[in-house]
């Protein structure tokens, strides 16, 4: 596809919040969050070339997000200690209760991200698969029992 700055610009404005919210959901820390954000921009500035089609703009830029925050939290495992749920409170805000953050938090990293690329990224079972070589039934299952978790958190 053949991009202007001016256009890249247009298609990053219907997405950067949904971008930032989800690597806040899954970095935990707003400046790693804007980290990640800042990388994949640049990055799929760099790379706006290889899109095909305008229409895959949002599924391509969260793919290049979610590479650049998997990356990431690969190169400073152990490195950091992670705030706790708390803390992390006190520090960010995505727009949901706190509540809901705190569940958010129980689930481990693969239904963070399949939960956080439904929801944020607007992303269907089957594309979530084809990012992470699931089947499209087995990231609803997963999904479906992320979500169980959070709603058996919240009932409580």
């Amino acid at each position: 596809m053949k991009c202007d700055a001016k256009t890249f610009a247009q298609l990053y404005q219907t997405v950067y919040r949904d971008l930032y919210r989800f690597a806040l959901c899954i970095m935990r820390h707003p400046q790693d969050a804007e980290d990640a954000v800042s990388e994949a921009v640049i990055s799929a500035y760099q790379n706006v070339g290889k899109l095909r089609k305008q229409e895959a703009f949002k599924s391509w830029i969260f793919t290049i997000l979610t590479n650049v925050c998997k990356k990431k939290l690969r190169s400073s495992a152990g490195q950091e200690k992670p705030l706790e749920e708390h803390e992390y409170a006190q520090h960010t805000d995505m727009g949901l209760p706190l509540d809901v953050k705190k569940a958010f938090f129980i689930l481990s990293e693969e239904e963070r991200l399949i939960v956080a690329l439904s929801v944020f990224g607007g992303y269907n079972s089957k594309e979530i698969g084809r990012m992470y070589s699931l089947n499209a039934n087995t990231v609803r299952s997963k999904r479906k029992r992320a979500l169980e978790k959070m709603g058996c958190l919240l009932e409580h």
